[in-house]
């Protein structure tokens, strides 16, 4: 029995839903990058960066290629830096929202 689309999309959210894999994602929005590079701007454990970057290649968000003992990732598409720059806007408006509304408590406070 096939999965129904809104389960695949869930899925899809959960292999993102890891603070490692959207800065993995994130850094490679501006190009392939060694693991050695990727280590060094995310500052993690390798064996954490190691199954994070595992979970990425096997949902295919990410590809790799060896150059001796040198490991590249990249993104597979240009579709994940857009939903990345998305999240970016979404996450703004709901930001400025809550400081819209802390700022209103803050005055409320003050008055009273």
């Amino acid at each position: 029995m096939p999965v129904p689309l809104y389960e695949a999309k869930a899925d899809f959210f959960r292999i993102l839903g890891h603070p490692v894999r959207i800065r993995v994602l994130e850094l490679l929005q501006d190009g392939p990058m060694p693991v050695r590079d990727l280590l060094a701007a995310i500052e993690v454990e390798p064996s954490s960066l190691s199954q994070q970057l595992a979970v990425l290649r096997r949902s295919g968000i990410v590809t790799a290629t060896r150059t001796g003992s040198t490991v590249v990732y990249e993104l597979a598409g240009g579709d994940v830096a857009e939903l990345l720059a998305a999240a970016r806007r979404i996450l703004s408006v709901l930001l400025a929202g809550r400081q819209d509304l802390l700022d209103e408590l803050r005055r409320t406070e003050a008055a009273g």
